[in-house]
Parts: structure tokens; sequence; C-alpha cells
């Protein structure tokens, strides 16, 4: 008699500009990968960075049948190479975080009902009263952010509550503008998701519920209690917490696939469905962050995070309860002018060429001679400003930089940046830091060398970039056995630790230090021109 199939485990990533996917086995060995580009593969929904960016350039949007479409997709490439779907065990995943999806009347008995014989996209088309969600890249609710930080008494109260200060792209402040702006809309909504507890009842064919970590970055979440904040709740809309249900540990195990996946693709009918996160929270599960590490995830959006016992939430940045541990927190920096950034100055100064950018990049000195620059063509979040702005070594504004002064500039301030804000919440670097990379711009070894250089830290890689998908992964086999009180750690022991790619440059602290300084100055007087 055979022996039974070895069990795969599926990690779901519904990031900005891509839909992916990571198989992996008992042995945490990656089987399988796959990924659906929103711009090139679905390119009759006309996004570009997988968002609409509106006319304002405020409000940022993306066609939730884009997602779902995508799904049907990328399950059909791997029907199509033969994928096994039988031996899927269990799956998890993450959506890129605050995005919100609005349910309308009704939704609820179609997801239950999928027919086999019609792609997800066809039966869910008339199922959300918003078809394009707003998107962790928007800044159009400063008026609803004012007035919860008022209801709540204050930013600080706000951020000791819910981890976060309010911030115009977090859920709560943007379900408060639709129910603003269009009342009848939000009448007709029957549930309100996140792009991650959307993506897990695409696959459990109900609504799946709102999980700790994801919920943290909505300021509505109270991050000790791990309950709603019913202040916050009734600042943002009336008879919220109904369309939202109840959060739930992220560890939790929501039920069964739906019998649309079994029918449709040959899925186990005992297939698990864990609560699906965030996609930092899944990050920091994939890079299996220790106390005193730092992981920056190098992506559409640039994030920084490490693991915390003791929150401390201030103005600035955010604290997010732990996806793998429930006695504990991450805290989190996010910057929305990170790879889409970086790809626009390659494609304007390399031909959009990686190999060309990077040779520039190396042929310049630590420092840049003191040439600094601030890149922001959308909206930054830390500092809040925009624009292109560059100076000289004394502190002049300059019009332009040379090639490969423009390029360093670009990349020594966006790291810059973050070890700034990083120390100002109380992050020191010690000898023992490790810095663990991750996104499309980990595999860049002069962009790591210059990361490694500002931080004064050797700098990691793990073997994917796709964090996100694997921790989503980990996460489903972790899910199945959490009751045991089994900890991450334990379940991905058998993983290849993290890759050693670059150590800073001997003498690289002499000149960062007062480059350092400087930088946060000039950040400064940007802030105070632009009020």
């Amino acid at each position: 008699m055979a022996a039974p199939a070895e069990p795969y485990y599926l990690g779901w990533d519904f990031s900005t500009q891509q839909l992916k996917v990571v198989v992996i086995d008992e042995q945490l060995r990656v089987i399988h990968e796959d990924n659906v580009n929103f711009d090139k593969d679905l390119p009759e929904f006309g996004t570009h960075g997988g968002v609409y960016v509106h006319k304002d350039r405020l409000a940022v949007t993306s066609p939730v049948l884009m997602w779902v479409k995508a799904l049907d997709l990328i399950l059909e490439k791997m029907k199509s190479s033969g994928f096994n779907f039988s031996r899927v065990k269990a799956l998890s995943g993450a959506g890129q975080q605050h995005g919100s999806v609005y349910w309308k009347e009704g939704a609820r008995s179609v997801l239950q009902n999928l027919s086999p014989d019609l792609p997800l996209h066809q039966s869910l088309k008339s199922c959300f009263s918003v078809s394009n969600s707003p998107v962790w890249m928007d800044s159009s609710t400063t008026v609803q952010c004012c007035s919860l930080e008022k209801a709540v008494g204050g930013a600080q109260k706000l951020a000791e509550v819910t981890g976060s200060r309010a911030y115009e792209r977090f859920t709560g402040n943007q379900i408060a503008k639709i129910y603003s702006q269009h009342p009848e809309v939000y009448a007709q909504t029957e549930r309100i998701s996140l792009v991650s507890s959307f993506a897990a009842s695409l696959f459990l064919g109900a609504y799946a519920p709102i999980d700790y970590s994801d919920g943290s970055g909505m300021n509505l979440l109270q991050i000790r209690e791990k309950a709603w904040s019913s202040v916050c709740l009734d600042a943002c809309a009336p008879g919220l917490e109904k369309k939202l249900g109840h959060p739930v540990p992220s560890s939790k195990i929501l039920g069964s696939i739906s019998p649309y996946y079994v029918q449709r693709f040959g899925f186990n009918p005992g297939c698990n469905v864990l609560a699906f996160t965030g996609d930092n929270p899944a990050s920091l599960a994939g890079m299996r962050l220790e106390e005193g590490d730092i992981a920056i995830s190098l992506g559409t959006s640039d994030t920084l995070f490490l693991w915390i016992k003791e929150p401390k939430p201030a103005l600035e940045g955010h604290i997010l309860c732990s996806p793998v541990d429930s006695q504990a927190y991450m805290a989190l920096l996010c910057y929305k002018n990170g790879s889409l950034m970086r790809e626009r100055i390659r494609d304007e100064l390399s031909s959009g060429s990686w190999e060309e950018f990077s040779k520039a990049l190396a042929s310049t000195a630590v420092g840049n001679d003191g040439n600094v620059g601030f890149y922001f063509d959308v909206m930054e979040i830390i500092p809040e400003a925009v624009g292109i702005h560059r100076f000289s070594t004394h502190n002049d504004r300059s019009p332009t930089f040379p090639k490969e002064v423009e390029i360093r500039a670009l990349i020594e301030g966006q790291f810059m940046a973050k070890r700034i804000h990083a120390e100002k919440l109380g992050y020191q670097i010690l000898p023992t830091t490790r810095i663990l990379a991750t996104g499309g711009a980990s595999y860049n070894k002069a962009i790591l060398q210059v990361l490694s250089d500002v931080f004064s830290a050797p700098v990691y890689t793990i073997d994917t970039a796709n964090s996100a998908c694997l921790g989503s992964a980990y996460r489903a086999i972790h899910g199945l056995r959490a009751e045991t009180s089994v900890s991450l750690a334990d379940v991905v022991k058998l993983a290849p630790g993290p890759r050693l790619v670059a150590t800073p440059t001997v003498g690289v602290a002499q000149v960062y230090q007062p480059l350092l300084k400087r930088y946060m100055e000039l950040e400064q007087q940007i802030l105070s021109r632009l009020k």
C-alpha cells in the first residue's frame, strides 16, 4: 500500500502590484511559486502599479474585481501546470494593509453558493457596493482623521488605544469618508473586510473575520484588549461593529475550504483556511524575526519593523499586535515612496536597467560628498512631505544632480530616513543587530551595501524575496499546531537561515554620523517650508 502523499501548505499574498503564491512541504521546502502581475496580466483594468491614482493625487484605489480575477488566473495556471491541489492541508495569506472591501447586501449568499462552472469574478461581479477599494497609498481622509482624534481625546490618546495616531490610509478613516460622502453606499454594505480578510473570504466561501494583527492597522482596535474601541467605531460610522464582525487571533483556523475549490480545482475538502493577516505581519513571520533584529521590506512601499514586548505607541510609526505571539507586538514604520520611486529614477537615468543603476550607485563615494536628496513622488507618511528636494554640501538647494549623484542621493536618503525615524522610536543599533532585508530590491547587492553602510550593521536576506507569502505558508502550519502552544520558532526551525549579503564598509560610521544629523535638520527645514 502506497504511503500517503506528503501534505502541502499554501501561502498567498494579495499585494499592491501582484498576487503571489508559495507552496511549501512539511520540510519547509519551497516547491512551487507563481504570480500574476496586475498591470501586465490583467491590462483590461488599466492600473499603473496595481492602482488608480486619482486626479487630486490624494485618492488612490484598486478595482476589487481585479483581485478576484487574479485569483482565477493564478489557480488556472497552477491547474494547467499539473499542480496537485488535493495535497494541500492548509492555507493562509496576506493582504496589503489598510485597504478595505465593501460587500453589498446579499453577497454572503453568493459567496456561499458559488457555481464551480464559473470563474469567481463572474459570480462576484455584482457583490461589491464600492467597486474601487481605497488602498494604503490613499491620503484623502485628513478631515476624518482630525475628527477621529478629536473624538478620542487627541492624537497621542488615539495612539495609546489603537497603536497609531490617525492616518489617512487607515481603514477607519476610509470607512468614515465613504459614510460621510456616500451614506447610501454605506447603508447598502453588508460587510466591510480588510484586503486580507476579503481574500480569506474568497477561499472560505463565507465572510472571514479580521485578525488581531491586521486589525490593529485600522485606528479601530484596542491593541491591548484586542477588541474594537466603541469610541472609535462611533466616531467613524453608525452600526460599524456589525459590519466588521468580531476580530480573531491571527492563528485561528477559520474552517474548511469552500466546496467551490474542491469541485473546480480538486482541493481536499478537509483543507483548512487559517486567518489571513497583513503583508507586513506576514513578512515578520516569513523572516523569522528575533528580538533585537530589524527587518526592512523593500517593496512598493518600504517598511521597517521589529518584534517588541512592551509597546510604547507614539505620534510617529505604528504598534501592531504580533501575528505569531499573542503576548508580543510589532513596531512598524512605513514609507510610500519605495520601489516605485526607485523604479522611476532607474527608468529616467539608467534606461530601465538595474545593472546600469547599480554600477552608478557603486561608483559614488559613501556619503555622496555631502549631497543629500529627498524623493517623494506621492505625499510621504514620515515625513508628511511631497516633491523632490536636493541639497548640496553647503545645504544650498540644487535644481538637479548629476546622474550618479542623483542615484546615490535617492538610495542613501531613503535609508537615512529609516534609521533616523527608527531611532526616534527608541530603537538602538547594537553590535548584535542584524538587518533582515526582503522585497524586490533585496535582490540588488549595491542597494543592500548602502543599507548596511547607513545602519552600520550586517544585512541578511532569506532565500525568497516573497516573505509575506512564505510567512503565510509558515502561519498555515503554525495555526494547525498553535492550540498545543507550539511557537512559530519551533515550527520553522527546519527552514534555511538568513544569508549574509553585506557588511558595513570600514569607516562608514564616521561619515554617516554627521550626515544623519544634517539629514534630520534638512527634513525639518522641508517640513517648515511646506506648512
